[in-house]
């Protein structure tokens, strides 16, 4: 299993990277956040030529506009890794099944050059989630053993702790699997 992480403004800018082959960073919210350590947390991780990932964490309402927000601000490589963070919000709300497969349909048709993948916990996916549409792959959050999600889904990243930071796994033989996967979108 590969090893990874993700971070977001709660985050250091210079997280360390040594063991790690892909990390995630959190570029936008809604339709009005970006992270303010999305420029340095990408620079640690290209410096570290690691499989770069963005996400946005998504709210219900406007998804065409939440689309066009999230690509506009995620740095554009060919290579770099999308995902759509589906999670309740903090006033308690979460976007629809049928907002949430809009949500990944319209980043993929903004940006065809790059993987689209949904993040959810376990939760989610089991009892919220009703059409199982996770675009290019899903990275599912359940806090148990790494690489062991309690789900039969295909997944291909585990995000299985929070202890100090988001740990990650992918389900890939290798660093050059997960590239050469991130880089056919």
């Amino acid at each position: 299993m590969l090893r990874g992480i993700d971070v977001s403004a709660f985050q250091s800018t210079a997280y360390d990277t040594d063991g790690l082959s892909f990390a995630f960073i959190k570029a936008t919210e809604g339709h009005s956040y970006v992270n303010p350590r999305l420029t340095a947390q990408t620079k640690t991780a290209r410096d570290a030529g690691l499989v770069t990932g963005f996400y946005h964490f998504l709210w219900p309402g406007d998804l065409t506009a939440q689309a066009e927000y999230f690509v506009s601000k995620a740095p554009e490589k060919e290579g770099d890794l999308l995902a759509v963070d589906w999670e309740t919000t903090a006033d308690g709300t979460h976007a629809s099944n049928a907002e949430k497969d809009s949500f990944i349909r319209k980043v993929k048709s903004l940006r065809p050059g790059n993987r689209v993948v949904l993040y959810c916990d376990r939760n989610f996916w089991l009892t919220v989630d009703k059409t199982s549409y996770a675009g290019d792959g899903l990275w599912i959050a359940d806090y148990t053993t790494a690489g062991k999600p309690r789900i039969k889904a295909k997944w291909r990243f585990h995000q299985y702790s929070s202890d100090p930071h988001d740990k990650n796994v992918a389900d890939f033989a290798d660093a050059a699997a997960l590239r050469a996967w991130a880089e056919d979108a």
